[in-house]
């Protein structure tokens, strides 16, 4: 029998039998083969069943967070229904309890926060890509993201015993006496001088998300093609107008990614909230008056709660600050897809 050279035109030999022909007629190699793509099935099977148990676990835990907090929460909800987000009095004596003081409390101090903390972590960001000697980068980037490592009841700690009584004395003070005799702002930023309150807890607030912020700002502006930062300088830009029309605006999708995830970890901060806030269930027009948050409330109070009724309200208030982030993700994934379609046109 002749086989003929399958790569060349040399003429076929008496007896020449190619390793292909045995690969392909050998029963032992061809049963190896079927064993070896059975086996190779049998894998891809068991990973696209591990993938979807891992899906629908979270979707279970998601559900019985929910289910949790909706069940827990019935009995406040029938003594006070939806009336319950709109009403300020908080008096556990009289079981008579409202989430307004806390619902406001939580959103000024995320928003504070994010005030300050966002134009801060982007110009840390950049001025660690741009600006920072190389040298320099990696300390002060790692010193930056460490801060994110930190206990937040250590947060806590320093903000009742350290910083509170310097930001009395050398900010609350002489700003309520500089703002006295100025409309609106001597009600913003008036009163006593506590030195703890609504707007201490938003700076300690932004410290604690700094570095989520800086962090993803950082690897999306590293991110950002080199070809357009060049032919930006190329056309005569300088480096501010490079940052501002060419990297930023390509990276303004991860910024907000970043900004959002932040926002996320204000809304449900406690503990360090909890030792700087006052706890305090009114809604003051000062700023540097004490408040509380929803995660304050609950940890500030739960281990006191004696009657089902107050036990259920604090859980009704746990069930709000669940919807209050869930509204915000979502408010962020429909503002992410929005910047992704203008960015596609």
């Amino acid at each position: 029998m002749f086989v003929a050279c399958a790569r060349c035109e040399l003429p076929p030999h008496a007896g020449t039998v190619l390793l292909t022909d045995i690969s392909l007629s050998d029963p032992s190699i061809l049963a190896a083969r079927a064993a070896t793509a059975a086996r190779s099935g049998a894998g891809d099977a068991r990973f696209r069943a591990i993938a979807l148990g891992a899906a629908l676990l979270v979707l279970l835990i998601f559900a019985g967070v929910i289910g949790a907090l909706i069940v827990g929460s019935m009995p406040a909800f029938k003594a006070f229904g939806l009336s319950f987000v709109v009403t300020e009095a908080w008096s556990p004596s009289r079981e008579i309890f409202g989430a307004l003081g806390p619902i406001t409390g939580t959103l000024i101090t995320s928003v504070l926060a994010m005030a300050i903390a966002l134009p801060v972590g982007v110009g840390i960001a950049v001025f660690l890509t741009e600006l920072c000697p190389r040298l320099l980068r990696r300390p002060i980037g790692i010193a930056i993201e460490l801060l994110a490592g930190i206990p937040s009841i250590l947060y806590g700690i320093w903000g009742l015993f350290i910083f509170a009584p310097w930001f009395q004395q050398h900010v609350q003070m002489p700003v309520i006496d500089a703002l006295a005799d100025v409309p609106v702002l001597n009600t913003l930023f008036g009163g006593a001088p506590y030195g703890i309150g609504i707007f201490t807890a938003g700076l300690i607030l932004s410290i604690m998300i700094l570095p989520f912020i800086s962090a993803v700002t950082r690897d999306v502006l590293e991110a950002v093609p080199g070809v357009l930062k060049e032919a930006s300088y190329g056309l005569g830009s300088t480096q501010w107008e490079v940052m501002w029309k060419v990297a930023l605006p390509f990276s303004r999708v991860g910024i907000v990614g970043g900004a959002m995830l932040a926002l996320g970890r204000a809304l449900g901060e406690s503990m360090a909230v909890t030792f700087v806030i006052g706890n305090a269930h009114h809604i003051a027009s000062s700023l540097f008056a004490p408040g509380t948050s929803i995660s304050a409330a609950i940890a500030n109070e739960f281990s006191e709660a004696t009657s089902t009724l107050y036990i259920s309200s604090l859980i009704y208030l746990g069930l709000v600050l669940y919807v209050i982030t869930f509204v915000v993700l979502v408010g962020a994934l429909l503002l992410l897809r929005s910047l992704e379609k203008k960015a596609g046109k």
